[in-house]
């Protein structure tokens, strides 16, 4: 009797692989098109397959943001131990942090996210969270040392980074839904403009102490 042909069992690519192909995905026809069929497809799974992986939608989503977040931390963390001045180094921080441009993939993700959050249980809030964080404490060491140099006025550190990273959220919304008005260089140039005038030492314009009388 001929022996019953052996199967063939083909290994799973790695996770990773998996979430890159979701970013493409989303970069080239956005979040519509970023189905799990679709995405088996690409990857060479079926969609049950990833369900298995990833339980919900959801969680692939927050998967491929925070497999896109671990590569933006670390290309910050580099440019943040450059050599340069704490003012260069936060140009280059809100550079990395704005949206490339209309339909900017990692920030469509985000706001994914983000509107999906409402319902979202406590791991996955407590996650969102470890991103929001590592991008705040980064900001508030650069802020801090730029004090302690005396490049910057002085402020509260915490405090600054938290109403700049309001700020940059909300110009990067505009940029990433294509707003008119708020395109990346218009918003660059805004965030520059904002910095020179809260953050530059010495009296700010108007302030009483800037003001001179005739004697």
């Amino acid at each position: 009797m001929t022996p019953a042909p052996r199967r063939t069992h083909h290994a799973a690519p790695p996770r990773e692989d998996v979430l890159a192909a979701a970013m493409a995905t989303i970069a080239a026809r956005g979040l519509d098109g970023l189905t799990m069929a679709g995405l088996g497809r690409e990857v060479g799974m079926s969609s049950g397959h990833l369900l298995y992986y990833f339980r919900t939608k959801d969680e692939l989503l927050l998967r491929t943001l925070e497999w896109s977040e671990d590569r933006l931390g670390a290309e910050r963390r580099a440019l943040l131990a450059e050599p340069g001045t704490a003012r260069e180094r936060l140009d280059a921080y809100i550079g990395l942090y704005l949206p490339a441009g209309h339909r900017d993939p990692h920030w469509t993700l985000w706001l994914e996210v983000w509107g999906r959050s409402q319902n979202a249980d406590d791991d996955a809030r407590a996650r969102q969270a470890a991103i929001e964080g590592a991008w705040h404490r980064d900001l508030v060491a650069l802020l801090a040392e730029g004090v302690s140099r005396g490049e910057f006025r002085t402020v509260d550190a915490d405090r600054f980074a938290t109403r700049l990273r309001a700020l940059l959220d909300g110009f990067s919304v505009h940029v990433t839904v294509g707003i008119p008005g708020t395109g990346r260089e218009q918003v660059l140039a805004q965030a520059a403009e904002f910095l020179d005038e809260t953050l530059t030492p010495g009296p700010r314009q108007g302030d009483a102490t800037g003001v001179t009388t005739a004697s």
